[in-house]
C-alpha cells in the first residue's frame, strides 16, 4: 500500500500546482484512509499535511488545523524534527490568520527552536517561521520583538534571494521603527 499512497500523494502535489484543488484533497483524503489502514505513521503524517495545505488553499481553516494537528502529534513520535518543525509553524500561521495570535506563540516558540537547534535547517524555512513569530509579535504588541525577528527574517530572505520577503522584512522594520520612535 505504500506505493499507491506515495503515488496519490505525488498525484495530490500535481494537482495542487495545477490548481484543482478538489481533486488534491480526493486524493489526499484516499492517501490518508489507506496510510490510516496500513498503520504507516510517516505516510499519514505525511499525507495529513498536505491534505492541512489543501484545506488552507479552501478557505476552511478549522479543518486545517485539525489535519496538522493530528500529524504534529504523529511527528512528535517519529524521529524527523524537520518535519515537526514545518508542521508547527503552519498551526501558527493558521492560528495568526484567524486572528488567534495568542494561540500561535507556543507553535512559533518551538518552531523556532527547532529550526534553531538542528544543523541542516533550511534558511528559507527558518525565514518563514520568523516571519510568521513576527507577525504575532506586532499582533499582540511587542514591537522590539517583532523588529528584531523581522530584521533576522531578512538576512536570511537575502540569503535566499528571495526579493519579496526582503522587502516585507524592511517595509515592517521601517513601519514598526517609525510607530515606536525609533
Amino acid at each position: 500500500m505504500q506505493h499507491e499512497v506515495e503515488a496519490l500523494l505525488a498525484r495530490a502535489r500535481e494537482a495542487r500546482l495545477a490548481h484543482r484543488a478538489d481533486d488534491a484533497q480526493r486524493d489526499l483524503l484516499e492517501a490518508v484512509r489507506l496510510a490510516r489502514i496500513d498503520k504507516d505513521d510517516l505516510l499519514l503524517a505525511r499525507a495529513l499535511t498536505a491534505l492541512g495545505q489543501i484545506d488552507r488553499d479552501l478557505g476552511r481553516p478549522a479543518e486545517a488545523l485539525r489535519h496538522y494537528g493530528e500529524a504534529a502529534a504523529l511527528y512528535r513520535n517519529l524521529d524527523d524534527p524537520l518535519k515537526l518543525a514545518h508542521t508547527v509553524r503552519h498551526i501558527g500561521d493558521i492560528d495568526v490568520d484567524l486572528k488567534q495570535f495568542e494561540l500561535a506563540d507556543p507553535f512559533y516558540a518551538e518552531a523556532l527552536g527547532i529550526y534553531r537547534a538542528h544543523p541542516k535547517t533550511p534558511k528559507l524555512d527558518l525565514a518563514n517561521a520568523l516571519r510568521g513569530y513576527a507577525l504575532q509579535r506586532e499582533a499582540v504588541g511587542n514591537k522590539q520583538h517583532a523588529i528584531a525577528m523581522w530584521k533576522e527574517a531578512g538576512e536570511l530572505y537575502a540569503a535566499c534571494e528571495v526579493e519579496a520577503g526582503v522587502k516585507e522584512s524592511e517595509r515592517r522594520v521601517a513601519m514598526l521603527m517609525s510607530s515606536t520612535g525609533d
